[in-house]
């Protein structure tokens, strides 16, 4: 055990190498707040989280007044009080996103410094149930792309072994989605898994009138179909549709998630590593679902869910989008479809220094030290 002697905060703005685009937003950013802590025998942990392009300032300002300046001196190893108490200290902001998302930075870094003092791969320290999981893509899957546009990239990256695509659903007709994803269907066959994402577009109506249309074109699951805090539209939803119900991205504590899961409004849970505010309370979560035997499909940030999905036993896909190539010096390890968590001990992420000390927003960067 060693405490904690330095906190460096930073954040870079990534821009996504492809138009992103679903039914009620534009990915045009993506801002990444870093957080590199210190202990006193020199060992470092880097953590990060993200926005899609606000609220990025927001999170440094909480990390650098409020959270930060209570790490140095404690214990680096006691993840858990540390998680908790930084929790009370924001009590009156949580819970919710800002608050969520700087906690995971924090939290992420002191897991790649556990990892890294005792020299293990993080998906062997929190759990090693597995050394592979099966990728479905995101990427050629966006609204704005057009059908043949969405068949050609579906055909790709089956024929590149993936075990199936997700297609941002919401035109402004149900015809218009069902013509898209048959026609995607018919070129994949049977065998290939779809997914569609409404990202919480649909009123309970409208989402139960799609929801019998995807059951008829085979689609594996029907992701946010309406907000987030609908959980009994949910539950309702859930009950009817023939597809089952995905959701958790804008689920922002394992609070949350026991609501979804003892209501029955969720087959599928997507617990984002970032927006539930770090891998303390990530765990948490997936071994719930365990208990439900309900599936772990985790939201984005591939880069780190690969690790956390093969620590656990009921981890089902990991979503294909690359977030940090520009950043980093390694790509995630995929063969024939599959992907392979980082041997290297800590959260295994090849960050290129130079790059990120490049890209970082002016007046973000600020270092705690010890006095």
């Amino acid at each position: 055990m060693a405490r904690i002697t330095q906190v460096e905060i930073r954040m870079v703005d990534l821009i996504p190498p492809v138009k992103r685009t679903d039914a009620i937003q534009s990915f045009v950013s993506q801002e990444t707040p870093i957080v590199t802590i210190t202990d006193a025998d020199g060992a470092q942990g880097v953590g990060y989280s993200y926005t899609i392009g606000t609220g990025g300032p927001a999170v440094v300002s909480l990390l650098r007044e409020t959270l930060v300046p209570r790490l140095i001196g404690r214990e680096a190893e006691e993840i858990e009080s540390i998680w908790r108490d930084l929790l009370f200290v924001t009590h009156a902001t949580a819970v919710g996103a800002i608050t969520s998302l700087a906690l995971a930075a924090i939290d992420t870094a002191l897991w790649d410094l556990r990892c890294k003092r005792a020299n293990l791969p993080l998906w062997r320290l929190a759990g090693g149930a597995k050394p592979a999981i099966p990728l479905y893509s995101t990427e050629g899957g966006w609204l704005h792309i057009e059908t043949a546009a969405l068949v050609e990239d579906a055909i790709a990256v089956k024929e590149q072994g993936f075990a199936g695509s997700k297609v941002k659903v919401g035109k402004p007709s149900l015809a218009q989605d069902r013509a898209r994803l048959s026609a995607v269907r018919a070129a994949v066959g049977e065998d290939f898994r779809l997914m569609v994402d409404a990202n919480q577009a649909f009123h309970f109506h409208e989402a139960l009138l799609r929801a019998h249309m995807l059951a008829d074109v085979g689609i594996t699951w029907f992701e946010e179909p309406m907000p987030a805090d609908d959980l009994s539209g949910h539950t309702r939803l859930a009950a009817a549709s023939r597809v089952p119900i995905a959701a958790g991205e804008s689920l922002y504590s394992p609070g949350q998630f026991a609501d979804y899961l003892r209501a029955g409004a969720c087959s599928i849970v997507q617990v984002d590593v970032a927006r539930v505010g770090g891998i303390t309370p990530w765990l948490k979560v997936a071994h719930m679902a365990e208990a439900m035997n309900i599936a772990v499909c985790p939201h984005f940030l591939m880069e780190l869910h690969v690790s956390l999905v093969c620590a656990i036993p009921n981890s089902w896909m990991l979503e294909y989008i690359p977030q940090l190539d520009t950043i980093t010096t390694a790509r995630l390890d995929i063969r024939q479809g599959v992907a392979h968590p980082p041997q290297a001990a800590g959260l295994g992420i090849a960050w290129d220094w130079p790059a990120i000390t490049a890209q970082t927003i002016a007046g973000s960067h600020s270092t705690h030290s010890m006095k």
